[in-house]
């Protein structure tokens, strides 16, 4: 039988290394979510770090893959075919170049925009499940993407940084309802980053 639920994942890197990183920040919204929601501790399972319960009613698989960015395909794709779920119960929280610092949007299918994360995913799972795409900003050439998504949040981003996650987490039971275009609009309220 079916399970029914919502499967959030948050793409990120393992590792203290990287916990800082803007390419953590899906690691970091999700973290976030389970703290908020008081899910149970984490725990080592479909390679990565796991934790489930109650979301506001809904049901929340919660998964941090322990891959690195670019297998995490594999974690999102155990945890799916364990809970029996489709692609659209499932939620991915990932960094956005394309986005401004601070912006959110969710978005259903579509390419990878250069996420390897996504690409993975993409490849085990097809595209249509469901993006939030967390802005951090372009650093403004194509060579400086790399340093820029695998360097730290400064003190001045970590000032819009906060807010954007505690709203996030305030609200994750809208994805959790299916509900993405009002989760966006609580978001952006929240953060005062409604303004297009």
């Amino acid at each position: 039988m079916a399970q029914t639920g919502t499967l959030l994942v948050g793409l990120g890197n393992p590792g203290a290394r990287y916990a800082g990183n803007r390419h953590n920040v899906g690691f970091m919204a999700v973290e976030a979510i389970a703290a908020r929601h008081r899910l149970p501790p984490w725990r080592k399972r479909f390679l990565g770090a796991f934790t489930d319960g109650p979301v506001n009613g809904g049901r929340a698989y919660v998964l941090l893959p322990g891959t690195y960015m670019n297998e995490s395909g594999n974690a999102v794709a155990q945890a799916m075919n364990y809970f029996r779920l489709t692609p659209a119960d499932v939620v991915v929280f990932h960094d956005e170049l394309d986005l401004a610092p601070g912006k959110v949007r969710v978005k259903t299918g579509g390419g990878a925009a250069g996420n390897n994360g996504i690409r993975s995913i993409i490849a085990h799972i097809g595209a249509e499940f469901r993006r939030v795409r967390i802005g951090i900003g372009h650093p403004g050439h194509k060579n400086a993407v790399q340093p820029w998504v695998l360097g730290d949040f400064s003190k001045g981003e970590r000032e819009w940084l906060a807010p954007l996650l505690d709203a996030i987490a305030d609200n994750a039971d809208r994805l959790v309802a299916g509900d993405d275009s009002n989760f966006m609009n609580r978001v952006a309220l929240a953060t005062g980053s409604q303004d297009g």
